[in-house]
């Protein structure tokens, strides 16, 4: 259907409008602020729902519409541009000193002035040094018209119809914009959007990136703009170029303008007095690093004032008025001298990198994470090797890849060990999966806090009052060495361990005395199987009646149980080889530890039913209704399907409930899964 804009109906125009609105706020809250209030399908119904009207009718389609970030032809090369203000480069100032110097500078050039008086101190606006790439956006008549690099700072790369594809780059700024806008700012990827795009590109049997800059980088100079759309990228201002307007008094008051507009700019930015004020700045961000969202690689100061940033001027190809305050590097080289082997809480086996000391990211660095088996393959990785090694803030350093350039002939392959450098189990790896594992479960002691820990759970034993602080204690102490040395702990004893009164002390008693008869499928849980759920261990609990007979039954036995395959029969043979795991359920035979055998339930009604739980219930927790349906036959899922029968829904039901109604899937409250559950 076409024609004039006069043919469509008004509603038609104002429903237009507002999904544009709305589709460009969602934006905002979701790649800006971090706080999205809908779900990905239902701004997904959003965009849809506006790609149908403007199908519907083309004459609406504008250059401007969220519908139309993608979907340019690829390129055969990137047109120059010239940038109209120049992109300079900002100094550096590594330490304490250097910024004191550049604000006795400062206020020595404005002293004079007239704009700074004696024993006054210099406002500076202080930001994040985003670790990114800079780029430059037009905007003529609000509109955006073209997207540049830095390049050399005089002349960049044509990126507009990448930069278009981003989400967080308004095409159409709000009112309020003047004829000519060009916005300087930063291009990057989120540290967990950086993650995840490795994954899928692992998956896919791409290039993996080493380092959210690289990724954004690389992203942003893709010939085919569907590919840069496919990427995470985000965009904050913090600057500008030609400006046909009037500008505000301070560098605060032009960012906050910019946010006016619907520019995306960090809000995490505040106005010092003095050396002193950006130092504290510079302090307090470094302490928060590394818990920020993305990669910072330092702050950068600016004299508050823009008629003081003229008179101030530049040098060279830097402002005076401002510096960056680097934070020590985070990427350095040394030589790995070996690769030791590292336990973890479940048995996870990490190879960590022996180092030649290397001062990185502000600490000496002995030792990086080398994750698994495969990475240091994928890495080419061998002992000997001169490696790149990243830190970034607390995050635990890791080695980012080798010089090959400067790889001795004496360099060594890493085998991964047979047996476990702590208990001695064997170490096995299950097909289809990166992390090799200790098989030592509840004898090893690199796995002895977790096992107990989770043992005493809810789900598993129930024993209350046993919280990981207590563990810590009793493990480190050595009076706990498995869970069957829980049921032989008394009042006195505990009562010479930290925040443990006479009444904790005798309730943690009784909880423990309680455990002594669970249900099976409880205490089949509680040996934290891997694979083995708490589904799992109920159905291995019914279907053999005891312990002993699980323990014993061979592969052929464990495949007869419902939704027992091949993984989880290996997993159950494999935990039970050990000798160490059956002299543990020997001691707590031992202990007085005898299961109840759990009654068979009526299976048939829900027999292979799967249900979702969504919203608050007025009177089941989550886990309660999860356990009655599942003693009722039922299984329990964490997303809704065609496959899915029942989806019970509470209070502040969100997307679960939508979808369910989607594709038609029954839904119960409350007091229907009761009803339910009584017929079985």
């Amino acid at each position: 259907m076409t024609g004039s804009l006069f043919d469509i109906s008004e509603a038609v125009l104002k429903k237009v409008a507002r999904l544009r609105d709305d589709i460009a706020l969602h934006n905002h809250r979701y790649y800006v602020l971090d706080a999205p209030v809908i779900s990905d399908a239902q701004y997904d119904r959003l965009m849809q729902e506006l790609a149908d009207l403007e199908a519907q009718y083309p004459e609406l389609v504008t250059p401007e519409s969220p519908t139309q970030r993608v979907g340019a032809a690829p390129l055969d090369a990137f047109d120059s541009v010239r940038h109209k203000v120049p992109m300079l480069s900002l100094g550096n100032g590594f330490d304490p000193d250097d910024i004191q110097a550049f604000d006795r500078r400062v206020t020595d050039g404005l002293l004079g002035s007239g704009l700074l008086k004696d024993g006054e101190h210099v406002a500076y606006h202080a930001e994040y040094k985003f670790d990114g790439l800079a780029v430059n956006l037009r905007y003529e008549a609000g509109r955006l018209v073209q997207a540049a690099t830095r390049g050399d700072g005089q002349e960049g790369e044509d990126i507009t119809s990448n930069i278009r594809t981003l989400r967080s780059v308004p095409l159409q700024l709000k009112q309020g914009y003047p004829s000519v806008l060009e916005v300087r700012g930063e291009v990057f990827i989120n540290i967990r959007d950086f993650q995840r795009l490795n994954e899928s590109q692992q998956a896919r049997g791409e290039k993996i990136f080493v380092n959210p800059r690289n990724a954004a980088a690389g992203s942003l100079r893709q010939l085919d703009p569907r590919i840069t759309a496919r990427r995470p990228l985000r965009f904050f201002a913090y600057g500008w170029g030609e400006i046909d307007a009037d500008l505000c008094a301070t560098q605060a008051e032009m960012l906050d303008w910019f946010d006016k507009l619907g520019l995306p700019v960090n809000r995490d930015r505040e106005v010092v007095k003095g050396a002193q004020g950006m130092l504290d700045f510079y302090g307090n961000v470094g302490q928060r690093r590394s818990s920020l969202p993305f990669d910072i690689d330092g702050v950068v100061y600016k004299v508050n004032s823009l008629e003081a940033q003229e008179v101030l001027g530049f040098v060279a190809r830097a402002p005076r008025f401002a510096i960056a305050h680097k934070f020590p590097a985070q990427e350095e080289t040394t030589v790995l001298l070996g690769i030791d082997i590292q336990v973890g809480r479940t048995g996870a086996i990490t190879p960590v990198a022996r180092l030649k000391p290397v001062f990185v990211g502000g600490v000496t660095v002995t030792n990086a994470t080398l994750h698994n088996e495969d990475e240091i393959r994928r890495k080419d990785v061998r002992i000997g090797d001169t490696v790149i090694v990243r830190r970034a803030g607390d995050v635990i350093p890791e080695v980012v890849g080798p010089v090959p350039e400067l790889r001795p002939e004496s360099a060594a392959f890493f085998v991964m060990p047979k047996q476990c450098p702590v208990c001695g189990s064997t170490i096995h790896r299950l097909e289809g999966e990166a992390v090799s594992r200790c098989t030592g479960g509840l004898f090893c002691a690199a796995q002895r806090k977790q096992s107990l820990i989770h043992a005493a759970g809810r789900k598993a034993l129930d024993i209350e009052g046993l919280g990981e602080k207590l563990v810590d204690q009793l493990v480190d102490s050595g009076r706990v060495k498995s869970i069957a040395d829980l049921f032989s702990l008394r009042v006195e004893e505990l009562l010479n361990y930290e925040r443990m009164g006479r009444k904790s002390a005798e309730n943690l008693v009784k909880a423990i005395d309680a455990a002594r008869a669970p249900a099976l499928g409880r205490l089949v849980f509680a040996l934290g199987i891997r694979h083995v759920g708490e589904t799992t261990a109920r159905d291995l609990a019914r279907h053999f009646g005891s312990l002993q007979a699980i323990m014993h039954a061979d592969e052929d036995a464990l495949m007869t149980v419902p939704d027992v395959g091949p993984v989880v029969a290996h997993s159950v043979l494999e935990f039970f080889a050990e000798a160490h795991n059956r002299d543990i359920v020997h001691l707590l035979e031992q202990a007085g530890v005898q299961a109840k055998v759990e009654s068979e339930p009526n299976r048939q009604l829900l027999a292979g039913k799967t249900f979702v739980l969504t919203g608050t219930l007025p009177s089941l927790t989550r886990d309660e209704a999860t356990r009655m349906i599942m003693a009722a036959g039922g299984k329990v899922s964490g997303s809704v399907s065609k496959k899915t029968a029942y989806v019970v829904a509470g209070d502040e039901a969100g997307s679960k409930l939508t979808k369910a109604q989607e594709l038609g899937v029954a839904v119960l409250d409350e007091q229907g899964l009761r009803e339910l559950l009584a017929q079985a």
